[in-house]
């Protein structure tokens, strides 16, 4: 087996976190895995990975050519598509962690029009809340919607995610509405348990001001859905991104409430390891859901595929 190829299944391991993985993924026996891995480590002379009963660690040199082998082998696989191209067509897969409820909410439409856009693109999407690792998992991109800390990942801004506060009629009619933030420490409040301080709510006054209150909790869950639909049921107030509540805000069914205060806007950014190569397709892909994703102004939620096919 040629040195090519013994990147490929050192990079597969790596990706995978276990041989036994990686052999599933390139379906090739185990044994035949592992033998090509002490292969290429006795042809460098350095110990690439650590083994241990429960994962497998990179070494520093493991790291360095880690990180030279992604390079090398996205560069190839970049060329192959672009020599096999026809007409400048995108091809190939591209694999992209996204946040759920944002992923099934909006961000699917918008990625069938780009499957439609690009038909021989093949996208493999994982839809979940969970921090996925892009390098040991094998994914291309991430999306994200967060305030980023510092991070080793390239990230590129998509748009904001404004929040919204608001309450059905029916609540307000029986418990008042608030006029200030202040206000909030007297009613009943949903919040989202993933928050990292969930009954701390921080807004914008009216003025620019910056402040926080403490509000009451009457529901804690980990999903904006089912806080939503509390909210319906006339359980409380509930503070939501907008592309949970906008639909609900335009039926009335919600009802708005503290307007004039501007609530959290964490934003959405396209994810993608330094070392890894980004490809045309997952170049294309990110520009596209850049150039489709508005940055809301204040009471418009983001534009969906519907609003693309009435355009």
């Amino acid at each position: 087996m040629g040195r090519f190829a013994r990147m490929q299944i050192f990079v597969a391991v790596v990706e995978a976190g276990s041989i036994t993985a990686a052999a599933e993924r390139l379906d090739l026996a185990k044994s035949a895995v592992s033998r090509r891995l002490a292969e290429l480590e006795a042809d460098l002379g350095v110990s690439l990975i650590q083994r241990t009963t429960r994962r497998l660690n990179l070494t520093e040199s493991g790291r360095a050519y880690y990180a030279r082998c992604v390079a090398i082998l996205a560069d190839v696989d970049e060329a192959e598509a672009e020599v096999s191209q026809a007409h400048g067509a995108l091809r190939g897969r591209l694999k992209v962690a996204l946040p759920q409820a944002f992923g099934l909410l909006h961000l699917a439409p918008l990625i069938q029009t780009f499957m439609k856009q690009h038909p021989d693109v093949q996208l493999e999407l994982d839809f979940n809340d969970r921090q996925v690792d892009l390098m040991q998992e094998g994914f291309d991109l991430a999306i994200r919607i967060a305030t980023l800390a510092d991070s080793s990942l390239i990230a590129r801004r998509l748009t904001t995610i404004p929040h919204r506060v608001g309450a059905s009629p029916a609540y307000l009619a029986r418990r008042g509405t608030p006029r200030t933030a202040a206000d909030l420490a007297h009613h009943d409040c949903l919040v989202y348990s993933n928050a990292r301080d969930p009954d701390l709510w921080s807004h914008h006054a009216p003025d620019g001001q910056a402040g926080q209150v403490r509000v009451p909790v009457r529901l804690a869950a980990s999903s904006g859905e089912f806080l939503l639909q509390a909210a319906l049921a006339d359980e409380g107030l509930v503070l939501l991104p907008v592309f949970y509540v906008h639909a609900a805000l335009r039926s009335g069914q919600l009802v708005q409430v503290l307007s004039d205060h501007r609530w959290p806007e964490p934003a959405a950014y396209a994810l993608y390891p330094p070392t890894r190569h980004l490809s045309a397709r997952a170049r294309a892909f990110i520009d596209f859901l850049a150039d489709t994703l508005d940055v809301p102004a204040a009471g418009k939620a983001p534009r969906s595929a519907a609003h693309l096919r009435s355009e």
